[in-house]
């Protein structure tokens, strides 16, 4: 997911921890499997009319469970009619935005619960008109929004299927989260549409968008139908733009792994972020669409999500440089496939600087068990300085293993939930090599190594002086010096593991200049 307003530069974190769990309340033993939202939709008023059918498994005992859902206060929220286990009344109670559920005392292991509602969202659904002036619904779930509009376990600890059947007036074109199955008319002016989604997925990246569509099939890849959904009104300028998600795509499966997903669908969309991931179905901002090819970069981001966040998905909040961290480092490598590494190095660098003016702000490692609000966890740290950890860890251990363990811990964590520590321990298997050093000075540390240097030359011997200033933590890491004649540029690696260190390097004749980190593979300020 991008902002809207700033695309890679976002919200605060605090102080640092290593270990790290959110303050979201889990259900001890209830599973959920499946959710089929039945919503009714209309153009009287803004008030939704639902029955959520919940599928849980209960792993260890049965017992008490929690739904989240946001009551009604004043003209928003959600009133609660009826609450069934299976097709009988069931006791629960409905406070501080909890739907608590005591099952009946049988020891049947699956049950399905149906919960009645309805009320006007406050946010999640976004009920609005789209810049031409058009009524719309948009899910805009993230991070924990879908607690608005449907009763769910609303974290990305808890996967689970998904169907929506979505009741609407029949001019309307309807998209969402999965394959359409049905589309009916009901009669009376109404149309009923269904999408069903067989892979898990975490209620962040859930979605709906019902509005009037220009929609067109772009192509398929490997079977995945590949479609944009756009406004009437910019239909031509829109197949235009989303056409490029046919290769990103293609790109990401070739060198990752199975797309998880029904489909990709790429839907211009009223949203509150630049992009938003949801699975198989991504919205991006209105004005996104111009006709032009200005948004490859965001379409690659979104894509990538497809894979890392919405497949693989953190297990606690704190984590999310597992998501926007992969989708932005991700993001770069589609761009280095199709113009080369020197897209990367810009890219990279651009990002480099908005992690070393983000850290003279807020000092904070990428995992910061201090939040505990879902809507601060996102900041330059998860996203450009979680790309870097990548770029690095790439530059560490080679392109091969770099990508094989990358495949390896998709293949591991497809539909299910990762930490930091699983991702470092498929990279350390893979690899043969003890990451302990790098994963916590540049994922549980804060800041990153500020080096004040210089060099010399004398008898075929440049002596380079390096000297780590930072005043919390002497970082351990392989630095390339750059030696420049005239055009010619070599490069000589050098492994930094104290404050201040002088290097050797024997060479011929003076060197025009030298330079550090040429071809841009550390997180480095230089003072």
């Amino acid at each position: 997911m991008k902002n809207l307003q700033l695309l890679v530069t976002l919200l605060l974190i605090g102080t640092s921890s290593v270990k790290s769990q959110d303050q979201y309340q889990r259900n001890n033993s209830a599973d959920v499997k499946e959710y089929v939202f039945n919503l009714s939709l209309n153009d009287e008023n803004d008030k939704i009319k639902g029955e959520t059918l919940v599928t849980v498994d209960f792993t260890k005992e049965v017992g008490q469970f929690a739904l989240d859902l946001v009551g009604k206060n004043g003209e928003y929220g959600m009133t609660i009619s009826n609450v069934y286990e299976g097709d009988n009344v069931t006791h629960y109670t409905f406070e501080q935005n909890k739907i608590k559920i005591t099952p009946t005392s049988s020891n049947e292991k699956t049950r399905t619960f149906k919960i009645q509602y309805s009320g006007v969202p406050e946010r999640g659904l976004v009920i609005d008109t789209t810049k031409y002036g058009q009524r719309s619904f948009f899910g805009d779930n993230w991070p924990n929004l879908a607690r608005h509009w449907l009763p769910s376990v609303d974290h990305p600890s808890d996967k689970a299927t998904i169907e929506f059947r979505i009741t609407a007036p029949d001019y309307y074109d309807v998209v969402a989260t999965g394959e359409k199955i049905e589309e009916s008319s009901l009669g009376n002016g109404l149309k009923l549409t269904t999408y069903k989604e067989p892979a898990p997925v975490p209620m962040k990246v859930v979605t709906i968008g019902v509005t009037k569509f220009a929609s067109m099939l772009l192509d398929e890849v490997y079977d995945i139908p590949v479609s944009a959904w756009v406004y009437p009104e910019n239909r031509l300028d829109g197949f235009y733009d989303y056409k490029v998600a046919t290769k990103v795509l293609k790109y990401f499966i070739d060198n990752i792994g199975p797309y998880s997903y029904a489909k990709l669908a790429n839907m211009q969309a009223k949203t509150q972020w630049g992009g938003l991931e949801n699975a198989g179905t991504i919205a991006y901002f209105e004005n996104s669409v111009t006709g032009k090819n200005e948004v490859e970069g965001l379409i690659a981001h979104e894509i990538a999500h497809q894979w890392f966040g919405n497949s693989a998905t953190e297990n606690d909040w704190n984590h999310v440089w597992l998501s926007e961290g992969f989708a932005t480092y991700f993001g770069i490598l589609y761009l280095e496939s199709v113009y080369g590494n020197e897209k990367r190095k810009e890219e990279s660098i651009l990002d480099r600087k908005q992690v070393i003016d983000y850290y003279k702000k807020k000092p904070a490692p990428i995992v910061d068990p201090s939040i505990i609000d879902p809507m601060k966890v996102l900041s330059t740290n998860t996203y450009q300085k979680g790309g870097w950890i990548l770029n690095m860890l790439r530059h560490k251990l080679g392109d091969e293993t770099f990508w094989n363990g990358i495949r390896t811990y998709y293949k591991t964590y497809q539909n299910a939930n990762a930490m930091t520590s699983d991702f470092q321990k498929i990279m350390e298997e893979v690899s043969g090599k003890n990451l302990e050093t790098f994963f916590n000075q540049w994922i549980f540390t804060k800041g990153h190594p500020q080096l004040k240097w210089d060099w010399a030359y004398k008898r075929g011997l440049l002596k380079v002086t390096i000297n780590q200033i930072q005043d919390h933590h002497i970082f351990q890491f392989p630095l390339e010096i750059g030696v420049i004649h005239g055009e010619d540029l070599k490069t000589e690696i050098v492994q930094i593991s104290k404050g201040s260190e002088t290097f050797e390097i024997k060479i011929k004749s003076k060197p025009d200049s030298v330079v550090l980190d040429p071809n841009v593979w550390l997180l480095f300020e230089e003072r």
